[in-house]
């Protein structure tokens, strides 16, 4: 279910609407030319592309067993699903478009900064309405682009979670394995535009950014990130390779959905199979308000995908389960057979992958503290394709405080049976 007006998002919290995933026939599970009647070999991943150790080979395996490959099967493909932002991607295209549409004044200055996210602090909205001020009307476009202060205020608070002075940006209470409020921030702070609109300006981004060499930076106020992104081949051959053995591939991206979406189509994703932050539409227009999950309703973020919340997202959106049962791990009938990722946002999805559970390594505590136990013998960890990350020196804290509580503290890491996951060491990285 895509972006959705207000009455609409009522109708889906008293209901709990959800989409399920039409079966796929035989004849269109197939590769092209392949006879659905016999049993064809399954497409290989590339030999020209470098994994890390055993891990195409391990893939290959699962593509092999699992695929359709044009054998006749049950209804309904295999499904895999890949996180965005430094997993298919290398570096961040949420940041990418912000980065963008600071320097061109795209962002339209709100009634009330406060009004943004329920979860801003009063410190938060001194800071933005004394660094962006009020000369500028209600509605019309701030002048990031020469104004520094306002450029930098904007941008601290989604990259820290703190205004330019320390202070926090964000406080109360919110399940932390179903939402962060600096993540549900973006498409808030897009208020006002159409979903198309900030398609477009996520394109625009997008051709800068893949236009800038490796390596370099750009300057955002006084911000400095990284100015270039980049496809991981790697990854655009694994989701090719998969779509053409019959599998149904998703995108689950904490970002905004119109922003996935400018980005998507580079691997040959459509719009139908990316699953991003979905903002409630008034009159085709973007609110602080988001779409939720399961039995928790439309809200100003509550719900996003995020470590539990992709899991409620893959549960409905693609399997079509219903309410408070979408935030559970389901029976592998209904659960991802190949789920890939980066980050801790990631764990609880492609954890729960039946046949491979793919890390990109970027020294993530719970992320890499299951990736590394590899308690059932199916998790892949892998370097970056581009600029990996160094080792890290001191072990995973797995077995004190790996795991992040849905209040917020830290824990430790268990496996499915309750066991503790002892410390991990890191070896699958750059040097």
């Amino acid at each position: 279910m895509r972006n959705m007006s207000i009455p609409a998002a009522l109708s889906l919290a008293a209901a709990a609407t959800v989409v399920a995933v039409v079966p796929a026939t035989a004849d269109s599970a197939a590769p092209a030319g392949a006879s659905v009647t016999s049993s064809a070999p399954c497409p290989q991943l590339s030999r020209d592309l470098t994994w890390y150790g055993d891990n195409r080979a391990r893939l290959q395996q699962v593509i092999d067993e699992r695929g359709r490959c044009g054998k006749p099967g049950p209804d309904g493909r295999p499904v895999a699903a890949f996180d965005w932002d430094n997993t298919v991607v290398k570096n961040d295209t949420t940041d990418a478009t912000l980065a963008w549409a600071l320097q061109h004044d795209k962002i339209l200055r709100p009634k009330s900064w406060s009004a943004t996210s329920k979860w801003l602090t009063p410190a938060a909205d001194r800071a933005l309405t004394e660094a962006c001020g009020t000369s500028v009307p209600v509605g019309a476009p701030l002048r990031t682009s020469t104004d520094t202060r306002c450029a930098d205020e904007i941008f601290e608070i989604r990259s820290t979670a703190k205004t330019m002075d320390g202070e926090e940006a964000f406080a109360g209470r919110w399940n932390h394995r179903r939402t962060v409020p600096e993540y549900a921030w973006v498409p808030q702070l897009f208020a006002g535009h159409t979903p198309d609109r900030l398609t477009s300006f996520a394109r625009q981004a997008r051709a800068e950014f893949l236009a800038a060499p490796v390596g370099s930076k750009r300057t955002v106020g006084t911000h400095t990130i990284p100015g270039y992104l980049r496809y991981y081949p790697q990854q655009k051959d694994l989701i090719r390779t998969l779509r053409k053995a019959g599998f149904d591939v998703y995108i689950v991206s904490a970002g905004a959905e119109p922003i996935t979406d400018a980005w998507a189509g580079g691997v040959g994703i459509d719009r139908d199979h990316t699953i991003a932050i979905r903002s409630v539409l008034r009159k085709g227009r973007i609110t602080t308000g988001t779409q939720g999950c399961g039995d928790v309703p439309a809200g100003q973020g509550e719900a996003i995908p995020y470590i539990d919340g992709k899991r409620c997202m893959i549960n409905q959106e693609i399997f079509g389960i219903k309410g408070a049962a979408a935030w559970k791990r389901q029976d592998a009938a209904h659960r991802i057979v190949v789920g890939g990722g980066d980050a801790n946002t990631d764990v609880t999805f492609v954890g729960d992958a039946t046949g491979a559970h793919l890390v990109l390594n970027r020294n993530k505590d719970e992320f890499m503290c299951r990736g590394y136990d590899d308690a059932d013998g199916r998790w892949l960890v892998n370097p970056m394709f581009i600029e990996p990350m160094p080792r890290k020196k001191t072990p995973y804290p797995c077995s004190t405080a790996g795991y992040n509580n849905p209040d917020g503290s830290m824990g430790p890491v268990l496996r499915q049976d309750g066991s503790v996951v002892p410390d991990q060491q890191d070896v699958a990285s750059g040097s």
